[in-house]
């Protein structure tokens, strides 16, 4: 969250300028980059600013156009209070709505530009997610989409079936049924995000359905990793439609519903088969 600096943009107070109070702690007045430039001479400033320059990193004109989102109200709304938290959420969503193009590269001040804020927390929420490795750095340019194929997805589906599996067959034979029938509202939660056939919507709501049941088991960890697995199985396959077709999103959340009874009737062969198939079709 960027914390607002005891100087405003205006109005700073110069070198030998008076203090600048803080709660209860006084901060002295810094000179301006600008005043120690001028000081310095022409040669200096000239420097400076390229300096800034090469702080700001990425090039933007080679780079391809980013699309709008497609309903102009849904653009999202950026609050100063969590700036990188909010550019983080929106650039997941452009991800798995296929916005951003798998081996297409973006620059930090072309995102920032999009969503009407600086580089700097675009350039923090690109940092984020190329550790969830859903992007590469390319010096001086930007972030490059990850390229997957259906072997990674398999893989996943593959990692996720050997730890939700076993976890789900252990809640199946010790959740009371009445507990099951808590998270019913989630389960149907999904089947209306997937009526809506908006891939980024029904994405979300996948994920709090799984996190819902697997909390059950009382291991955050647990919730912790198979919500990343989760999230890297969503992510666009390179080449691939940029979204499935809201039939298929129907037919991924009513396994769901499925799903729900089979736990509610304690019928671990339906759950084993119902969760593995679940995640061989998930994309």
């Amino acid at each position: 969250m960027e914390q607002a600096g005891p100087r405003s943009a205006h109005g700073s107070a110069g070198a030998g300028g008076p203090e600048i109070r803080t709660g209860a702690v006084r901060v002295p007045a810094q000179p301006q980059a600008a005043d120690v430039n001028r000081k310095r001479g022409p040669a200096a400033m000239d420097a400076g600013a390229g300096a800034g320059a090469a702080a700001r990193g990425e090039h933007t004109h080679s780079e391809a156009p980013i699309p709008r989102p497609r309903v102009e109200s849904a653009r999202p709304v950026v609050q100063r209070a969590s700036v990188r938290g909010q550019i983080l959420d929106a650039l997941r969503t452009a991800l798995v709505a296929g916005e951003l193009a798998p081996g297409e590269v973006y620059s930090a001040p072309a995102l920032g530009e999009r969503f009407g804020v600086s580089a700097t927390p675009v350039r923090e929420a690109m940092q984020q997610l190329a550790l969830e490795g859903a992007v590469e750095v390319v010096p001086n340019r930007g972030f490059r989409v990850v390229e997957r194929g259906t072997r990674e997805l398999a893989e996943l589906a593959e990692i996720r079936a050997l730890i939700e599996v076993p976890v789900m067959l252990r809640l199946a034979r010790t959740v009371p049924a009445a507990r099951w029938a808590e998270l019913r509202p989630v389960a149907e939660a999904t089947v209306r995000a997937a009526s809506s056939g908006c891939r980024a919507t029904y994405a979300e709501s996948d994920r709090a359905f799984h996190r819902a049941v697997l909390a059950l088991a009382g291991n955050a960890q647990l919730v912790q990793i198979a919500e990343d697995l989760h999230r890297r199985a969503q992510w666009p396959l390179v080449g691939g439609p940029a979204t499935r077709g809201r039939a298929d999103l129907v037919a991924d959340a009513a396994e769901h519903t499925a799903l729900l009874d089979a736990l509610i009737a304690q019928d671990l062969p339906v759950v084993q088969s119902l969760v593995g198939e679940h995640f061989a079709g998930a994309c």
